[in-house]
């Protein structure tokens, strides 16, 4: 491990070299690359110092001790060395973290669908409430949200919505989302005061750009038509919705929330690449039988994988055995808790794989 950490600060400071250099920075796509690949190394490094300052310190603070030394100086050494030995083991347990294969999606923005599942009308409220959920998170982020479509129902829950999360990391924080969301309460519009469980699939796909994933014109067939509100009332008269149908997946793509064509279009095609992606990256998945799978996964959309409890107040992540009781708390956007959660179980049974 040490020398590999070696490894990478020597090209941490060769990239740095490269970077100042004036015919470097003349090129500016090859400046940019090296811009990247220096930032993407600069917490490993840091850390990496930090341990090598902490071993240097455990050093001579040993060294010291070998010498004869009064008794109250000799306390504060061994204290020092032993704060030195506890940082020592917790820069060791980071920097293997950090030394892990990290999944080359981790920093791109996500495409977030949410559809409503078994529930009707009940299942439509709580895919808005989902909805509401990841927005308020992503502010919390500081992060942007661009609606790409929506299909909501006569009471203001969603068919389906589908919306782009753009800033640093956003799938790394989002990617153990997908699957299959389930709530218990009471409807609205139930009059006997009964609890129901209903369900909304989400599933969550980095986007791609238009370099990773190719698209031949002739593959596609494009329609317009008018777009359409709650009930399915024409909401303007123009054609300026746009359907693309992907013709060698059979993958449909509408957006109709632009009263621009042209909006519309690009906002599919970001769609559509996003699904493509997904989809070859889902097939190579399924061809390694060799690997193990994540004990947290993040590709099963059809997994059950939270329960939201109104009654109790409850949100329990089943893949995790995680309960809390801030359900309002986590609907309004506290999530930190259960991504946390999440993100610290797939590195641990990443390590259980290496070690």
């Amino acid at each position: 491990m040490l020398d590999k950490l070696a490894s990478l600060e020597n090209k941490y400071e060769e990239l740095e070299r490269q970077i100042g250099d004036p015919a470097v920075i003349a090129d500016n796509s090859r400046w940019q690359q090296l811009v990247k690949s220096h930032s993407d190394l600069g917490e490993v490094v840091s850390v990496y110092r930090d341990y090598k300052k902490a071993l240097e310190g455990i050093e001579e603070a040993r060294e010291m001790l070998e010498d004869k030394l009064e008794s109250d100086f000799r306390e504060m050494v061994e204290a020092e060395l032993e704060e030195l030995k506890e940082k020592k083991e917790s820069l060791e347990k980071k920097l293997k973290v950090l030394l892990l294969p990290r999944d080359p999606n981790d920093e791109k923005n996500v495409l977030v669908e949410i559809r409503a599942g078994t529930g009707g009308e009940e299942a439509a409220l709580f895919a808005s409430d989902l909805f509401r959920m990841y927005t308020r998170y992503a502010e919390r982020q500081g992060w942007k949200v661009e609606i790409m479509n929506t299909n909501f129902t006569d009471l203001g829950g969603f068919k389906e919505v589908i919306f782009m999360i753009e800033g640093k990391g956003a799938y790394s924080k989002l990617k153990f989302e997908s699957g299959v969301h389930r709530v218990q309460r009471v409807p609205t519009t139930e009059s006997g005061g009964r609890v129901h469980t209903s369900a909304a699939t989400v599933a969550v796909l980095p986007e791609a750009e238009e370099v990773e994933v190719e698209i031949n014109p002739n593959d596609l067939r494009i329609d317009l038509f008018c777009s359409t509100g709650p009930g399915g009332q024409s909401v303007n008269t123009t054609q300026s919705a746009v359907r693309i149908t992907h013709l060698p997946t059979g993958i449909v793509v509408s957006c109709q929330d632009e009263k621009s064509q042209h909006k519309n279009k690009d906002r599919a095609m970001r769609v559509l690449r996003a699904r493509l992606k997904d989809r070859a990256e889902q097939e190579q998945r399924e061809k390694i039988a060799s690997t193990r799978k994540s004990q947290v996964g993040s590709g099963d959309r059809s997994e059950r994988i939270r329960t939201y409890n109104f009654p109790q107040n409850r949100v329990t992540d089943h893949r995790i055995g995680l309960t809390s009781h801030r359900l309002q708390e986590i609907l309004m956007g506290d999530l930190d808790e259960i991504i946390d959660a999440l993100v610290t179980t797939d590195q641990a049974e990443k390590l259980k794989q290496v070690e």
